[in-house]
């Protein structure tokens, strides 16, 4: 395939992944901006509340958008294959039905507002997928076979962080009792909460922004992840909504010289071996000053 028709299958994914994003809000949100997902349902119609630990909202959230995204890749003539295994790369692999070898990678990434006004996540390894580009080795299928690699981002406020909300409640709602005619049971020897609808649940996080990017240009040149061997994402919103991380000017060549050698290659500096972890370093290293101000620096 030329480059033409690359970029031409490029361009119109990135753009239905866009047109996607924005309408997901919407989908997940009630009139006030909370989650619609209240939490989980008995058989005896008591409705216990989700924690916001991370972990499970993230995981809630992908089974709740997850029709929604199987809806949008057969409108725009595409399957989807999840990953095999907890921790291959990625989430999901785009095939096109009429050319099974167009294929996108597709990360969900979930992540929470902090104080500052600021997120945190990860993008993925720098290992030995990304490194070894024609192996399969924690991936679904080799780097190099995939025309593109985004995330589809969700970033949320967590109710309880501010408003001291109590977690895993129990709630029985009068309208199901009346419509359904829902026993008295009660929850052990836990108090259970009588609401009149499930509206009156508070929802443990709320006012979503939803943002499709392409992995590399909302990167970091730094690692997400103590010592793990993940790329960082920037975490301002606006930069990752515009994909203006620190190597959107630069180019993904950049980006994939840099993470590839991330931690190995070495400079010396006040006559010191060093190893190189950012990317104005490594553009010394190469020898290439004049890109310095390609760099878009971050402040926060």
């Amino acid at each position: 395939m030329n480059t033409k028709d690359k970029n031409k299958y490029k361009s119109d994914f990135k753009k239905a992944l866009n047109g996607f994003s924005g309408k997901l809000r919407k989908y997940v949100s009630t009139e006030n901006g909370d989650w619609s997902v209240k939490g989980f349902i008995d058989v005896y119609k008591n409705v216990y509340t989700i924690s916001s630990d991370t972990k499970i909202v993230s995981k809630i959230l992908e089974i709740h958008i997850f029709p929604q995204i199987l809806q949008f890749a057969d409108e725009i003539g595409y399957k989807i294959l999840l990953a095999e295994h907890q921790n291959y790369y990625p989430d999901l692999t785009f095939i096109n039905r009429g050319n099974e070898e167009i294929k996108f990678a597709v990360d969900l990434k979930t992540t929470y507002r902090k104080k500052n006004g600021v997120a945190s996540f990860t993008l993925g390894s720098h290992g030995n997928y990304f490194k070894e580009r024609d192996k399969k080795k924690n991936i679904q299928f080799p780097y190099n076979s995939y025309l593109g690699h985004y995330c589809l981002g969700i970033i949320y406020t967590r109710t309880g962080m501010n408003d001291n909300i109590p977690e895993t409640e129990i709630y029985q709602v009068k309208e199901f009792q009346e419509e359904l005619g829902a026993p008295n049971k009660k929850g052990g020897r836990r108090e259970v909460t009588t609401v009149q609808n499930l509206k009156s649940i508070t929802s443990v996080i709320r006012d979503f922004d939803f943002f499709a990017a392409e992995k590399w240009k909302i990167a970091s040149d730094k690692q997400g992840s103590g010592n793990t061997a993940n790329i960082g994402a920037t975490l301002n919103l606006d930069d990752l909504r515009n994909e203006n991380g620190i190597f959107s000017q630069l180019g993904e060549e950049w980006f994939d010289e840099y993470w590839m050698n991330y931690g190995v290659a070495t400079m010396i500096k006040n006559g010191k071996i060093v190893k190189i972890t950012n990317i104005k370093d490594f553009l010394e290293f190469k020898g290439r000053v004049d890109l310095w101000n390609k760099i878009v620096v971050k402040k926060y």
